[in-house]
């Protein structure tokens, strides 16, 4: 899910004739970032190659790449994501140091003895976090990790269990998430766009059993739970997963001298829960809602949800003194836990330039236009679905893919006499499996980070997965109009 974007790339760049010039950014990432094993060194040489192709020269080409990097952080919705990461991590220090995750692991191990239960657990928690993928990650993950060892579960399986759970899941309910209200707006501007006349927030309904892909990457992580199937090798290769046995070591002594006290845990995350859904419908109704659903569907998630996050620190703070735990302690943990989310937050940061100096090139355009009106209406969905796929993987980005590809997907359903609501459905399908499949992807990046991954080798294996429901959704977006037809 990679929910926020950079405006140009969202919106495209008008004055920019785009050429495969465009592409060579994101034509660099992945490559590098799989030969290195390493999607930083990737980022910085696709954003500087991106940023001399505007310039063409050594030094206007750096000084465009760090411009593109402190226009990333001045964004507001792109520091609210930031900010929101690095206070949580702030909170998963305090409840560590504190007990809270080490006494619910002993509480949980005494009723949960098998992997399946524990799998199942995660699906359990769905109806309490399911308004935000990043959200659930930051919830599921820090208490999921801590427990791989009792289970013996490869952890690159319960992070897909995860991430599978989240933006699959969310972008198929109506109301009441942080996606609905930016699903109906893309579709509501590219029906004015087309002249359309239909209500936006019902063709956004009608076209949500068209999302193939969320629907059957849910059907794969159900049925991979259920019946307990492993997808790939139960373990690593040897040198994919991180080996440095030294990173963290000091703070993992420090943890199992901890005593385990369950209540340091909910006490948080029922005050986080509480005031999410509290600042949700607060800041809805401030934006002119009247009911329950419509408030969550109009009010800014992420405002919300850090709004409540704050809160919840300062509640927090304040009821593990009162617990006697030690002031300085919590002080120190509350920016280690922060520090944490560093290099995430940094990938983000480049991956927000990177973005943007592609859509300053033109990358928008050019992917807009080696689509012509020329395709017959029976393959606009699986076209759409193809390409916004591709698009989606090199950005990263659900919302961008969105904002990218509706217009153009309206239009040639316009054009060519294709399934509406398929092709809307189209649409939304490849955002979601750039979102949940790319390296560059918030919720990605974040997961790996969380759970101790190597992140391009999390992304390879989540790719695998991922390419079985494209191909099935590609499968039948050719034969529903056929079939309908």
């Amino acid at each position: 899910m990679a929910i926020l974007v950079n405006s140009k790339i969202a919106k495209g760049d008008a004055g920019v004739e785009g050429t495969w010039w465009s592409l060579l950014p994101f034509l660099l990432i992945i490559p590098l970032a799989i030969w290195l094993k390493e999607i930083l060194p990737g980022l910085i040489a696709g954003l500087l190659v991106g940023a001399f192709c505007l310039e063409r020269s050594l030094v206007g080409g750096i000084e465009r790449a760090l411009s593109a990097i402190v226009h990333s952080l001045s964004d507001v919705e792109h520091m609210k994501v930031a900010a929101f990461l690095y206070l949580f991590g702030s909170l998963v220090g305090m409840m560590q140091i504190t007990g809270g995750i080490k006494g619910f692991v002993e509480k949980l191990s005494g009723r949960i003895r098998t992997k399946r239960r524990l799998l199942l657990f995660v699906w359990l928690t769905v109806p309490v976090t399911f308004f935000m993928p990043m959200f659930r990650i930051m919830l599921l993950g820090p208490v999921m990790k801590a427990v791989l060892r009792q289970f013996r579960i490869d952890r690159r399986r319960m992070a897909y269990i995860i991430d599978v759970s989240t933006e699959p899941i969310i972008v198929l309910l109506p109301a009441a998430t942080a996606f609905v209200g930016f699903m109906t707006s893309v579709v509501a501007a590219a029906l004015a766009q087309n002249d359309i006349h239909e209500p936006a927030y019902g063709v956004f309904l009608r076209s949500l059993p068209y999302n193939l892909f969320a629907i059957i990457a849910l059907i794969i992580g159900l049925l991979t739970t259920m019946l307990n199937i492993r997808i790939g090798k139960p373990r690593a290769k040897k040198g994919e997963e991180k080996t440095n046995e030294l990173h963290g070591l000091g703070l993992r002594k420090e943890l199992s001298l901890v005593t385990g006290e369950p209540l340091h845990l909910f006490v948080p995350l029922a005050l986080l829960l509480g005031l999410t859904f509290a600042f949700f419908a607060y800041d809805g109704r401030r934006r002119g809602a009247h009911g329950w659903l419509e408030a969550f569907s109009q009010a800014d998630a992420t405002w919300a949800m850090l709004l409540a996050l704050f809160v919840t620190l300062l509640l927090s703070m304040g009821f593990y003194v009162w617990r006697r735990q030690s002031l300085s302690e919590l002080i120190y943990h509350f920016f280690a836990g922060g520090n944490e989310l560093m290099a995430p937050i940094g990938m983000l940061v480049l991956v927000w330039a990177v973005s943007a100096v592609a859509g300053e090139l033109g990358f928008t355009a050019y992917v807009a236009s080696t689509f012509g009106t020329w395709l017959p209406g029976t393959f606009v969905p699986a076209a759409v679905f193809l390409a916004g796929s591709f698009l989606a993987y090199f950005i990263g980005s659900s919302w961008g893919t969105w904002g990218i590809f509706m217009p153009l997907g309206v239009t040639l359903a316009h054009a060519t006499g294709a399934p509406l609501e398929m092709t809307v459905g189209a649409v939304f399908a490849s955002g979601t499996f750039g979102a949940f499949a790319s390296p560059l992807g918030d919720t990605t990046i974040t997961t790996a980070a969380i759970m101790d991954m190597d992140l391009m080798n999390y992304a390879k294996y989540k790719l695998r997965i991922s390419l079985i429901g494209a191909g099935l959704s590609l499968a039948g977006y050719v034969l529903l109009p056929l079939w309908a037809g």
